[in-house]
């Protein structure tokens, strides 16, 4: 196997539905507007992933994950963007998703895929809560993957779990579940360019509606999911 195809290779694992993080118990308040009708078909459904992905949560995880990436191998700013990743969450189920998944993702990374760089960030975190977006970005970068193409995977894999997500609570066919991944892509390719370009001093969320979601899911009286 060349560099190039490693590469891929571990992208393709790191963010594969049955990497070991929990990802598929989480759908980022979409429960809630399942229950509250305003996402019910295809198009509603990518209209809410497409403002998670471009002016929510994973928007500020996108900045995150390029400002980590970059600073891979400078602990003191790594560890300052990690501290503010924990902090950049809207309602407690969102910081518990992001917390949850960057625990485990570092876990099982460590043991799967080890690199001194996430050793020893884990030993400067051993009782200090971590996030998804920059563990992975960490990864990525100790292991040499390119930030773009790694930026764009991770937020492929948002939208992809939100988009079972969605399949599952609306419910939705397979094929409905596909026609929106291929309608998310270019808002994939969006969020990926413009958080390449994003300083982190300029970072800031504009999804009211999706925060709202969030806070009533944790009250919701029947769930599937915890967030």
């Amino acid at each position: 196997m060349n560099a190039e195809q490693g590469d891929l290779y571990r992208l393709l694992v790191w963010t594969s539905p049955s990497y070991p993080i929990g990802a598929f118990s989480y759908s980022h308040g979409l429960e809630w507007a399942v229950e509250e009708g305003s996402v019910d078909d295809v198009q509603s459904l990518v209209d809410y992933i497409g403002a998670v992905l471009e002016r929510g949560g994973a928007w500020v995880d996108a900045v995150l994950f390029a400002q980590a990436h970059r600073n891979g191998h400078d602990e003191a700013r790594l560890d300052h963007i990690s501290e503010l990743a924990t902090a950049f969450r809207a309602s407690a189920e969102t910081a518990l998703e992001a917390r949850q998944q960057g625990a485990a993702f570092l876990l099982v990374t460590r043991r799967a895929w080890p690199h001194p760089l996430l050793d020893a960030f884990a030993a400067r975190h051993e009782n200090i809560a971590v996030t998804h977006c920059v563990t992975m970005a960490l990864a990525c970068a100790a292991h040499g993957l390119p930030l773009v193409t790694s930026l764009a995977a991770f937020l492929h894999s948002v939208a992809a779990n939100l988009v079972s997500a969605g399949v599952r609570l609306v419910p939705l066919g397979q094929t409905d579940g596909q026609i929106a991944l291929a309608t998310l892509a270019d808002v994939v390719s969006r969020a990926t360019a413009a958080a390449m370009t994003t300083d982190i001093d300029d970072l800031g969320t504009a999804s009211p509606a999706l925060e709202f979601c969030s806070m009533h899911h944790e009250t919701q009286y029947t769930r599937l999911f915890r967030s």
